[in-house]
């Protein structure tokens, strides 16, 4: 069921600095390691998150959840909905995190943040009830194109299925 909330016709400032077709968003965001975990950009499939689709004359920026669409936005043209996904996604925090560490086991955990400090990579962490408040996982984040750097640590340290 799809429910449109607004419809934006206002124009987006576009600059060289800002991808004004979703292939080019698309470019964009692997070019600066961003993940694709939640967002549709271009046709590619996720579970649950934010896309772009274009719906006869109209582009819509939707949320998907359990295979159910909503529409949020709609647009005129392609270049307005580009710009509000391109703002929209470089000021989300997640958008720019890769999860390489994954475990209920904190020494594990311990030695990968050891091993990004030598690396001299940031990283952030946190921790989920996933098997009950009683037994946290460990979950590490680097952020941007230091994944292209400590992509191969996942087999390590993503111990959880």
């Amino acid at each position: 069921m799809m429910l449109a909330l607004m419809s934006h016709t206002k124009k987006y400032r576009m600059d060289n600095n800002i991808p004004t077709t979703v292939p080019e968003l698309e470019h964009w965001m692997k070019e600066h390691c961003f993940n694709f975990n939640s967002y549709s950009i271009n046709g590619n499939p996720i579970y649950e998150g934010l896309g772009i689709e274009q719906s006869g004359n109209h582009f819509i920026w939707y949320y998907t959840e359990r295979g159910q669409k909503q529409v949020l936005e709609t647009f005129n043209t392609e270049a307005e909905i580009t710009a509000y996904a391109f703002n929209q996604i470089k000021s989300d925090k997640w958008a720019k995190t890769h999860c390489i560490g994954f475990s209920a086991d904190i020494d594990k955990i311990t030695n990968l943040k050891n091993t990004l400090d030598l690396m001299n990579i940031e990283y952030f962490e946190d921790q989920i009830p996933y098997y009950g408040i009683e037994r946290p996982v460990y979950r590490v984040f680097v952020l941007g194109c230091d994944i292209l750097k400590t992509e191969h640590l996942k087999k390590k340290y993503w111990t959880e299925k």
